[in-house]
């Protein structure tokens, strides 16, 4: 995705969602719109927003939709704790160390896990974007396919519907059923990369939104950086704060929204030195 300013928005949950719309908004409200980047890669969290700021349609409405209740999506909630997965999540990393394993592993334990049924998830990320669909923009769509635990991209070009590209690459493995593309079937890109911001190598400057901490990080900036300039953006005290003990919980939209909404504020002076260079 070789271009000039590109924005990678990366997974996090319901927390994360609000959060990168808060950011967005803060920083667009004192002056620093980045959401017009010439391509944006989004992974689960980041995937709901890229696909909503990719829309057109004010990020004001997007902000209304997290932190006021009256207009926000019904969701539901994960049949198994976060803390469960979390738990499960480590011990794979302790057993398999190989990444190419550990992701096949998870594959299966998605694969296997009882969850709601796919249309019924597909209806709530239907809810979610609204009637969005691909922009004439370059957005990409990280999700990984659960036969081998490969990366699979998705776009415009794809010929898959935006909602089931952001459905695939919100499938968080154990909680969420993978989603049925063609013959194939496919979990949460942050399976692969909480952020996979590899995919913006080529970019003069590239604004990473993490709300998740990503081992894959150093390495995909050391890359970026070949190219041009890379700055990563994660979640102050404040904003942790607001995440709470699970990042999946309906009622954290509000506070993280508000929180990443100060926070955009307050680091959107530091990143136009840059970004508008």
């Amino acid at each position: 995705m070789a271009t000039g300013r590109a924005l990678v928005l990366g997974g996090g949950g319901l927390a994360g969602i609000a959060w990168h719309t808060g950011v967005l908004h803060g920083m667009a409200d004192v002056g620093l719109d980045v959401t017009g980047a010439d391509a944006i890669v989004g992974t689960s969290a980041g995937a709901t927003v890229a696909a909503q700021i990719s829309s057109g349609r004010p990020l004001e409405t997007w902000f209304r939709n997290q932190v006021e209740p009256s207009f926000q999506n019904e969701e539901k909630r994960p049949g198994i704790s976060v803390v469960e997965l979390w738990e499960t999540m480590l011990r794979l990393l302790e057993e398999f160390p190989d990444p190419i394993e550990r992701r096949r592993r998870v594959c299966a334990l998605a694969l296997e896990a009882d969850t709601v049924p796919e249309p019924t998830r597909r209806a709530v990320v239907a809810g979610r974007l609204v009637g969005c669909e691909w922009s004439d923009r370059k957005v990409a769509i990280v999700a990984v396919d659960a036969a081998d635990g490969d990366r699979a991209v998705f776009d415009a070009g794809s010929g898959v519907e935006l909602v089931d590209a952001v459905a695939a690459s919100s499938a968080v493995p154990g909680i969420w059923p993978p989603v049925t593309i063609g013959d194939s079937r496919y979990v949460d890109g942050g399976v692969y990369s909480s952020c996979n911001a590899d995919l913006a190598a080529g970019s003069e400057r590239v604004l990473v939104l993490a709300p998740m901490a990503d081992g894959e990080m150093p390495v995909q900036v050391e890359l970026l950086t070949r190219d041009g300039r890379v700055e990563v953006l994660s979640p102050d005290a404040d904003s942790l704060a607001a995440f709470g003990s699970n990042p999946l919980d309906p009622a954290v939209r509000s506070p993280a929204g508000r929180a990443g909404y100060s926070q955009g504020q307050r680091s959107a002076a530091a990143i136009a030195d840059w970004w508008t260079a």
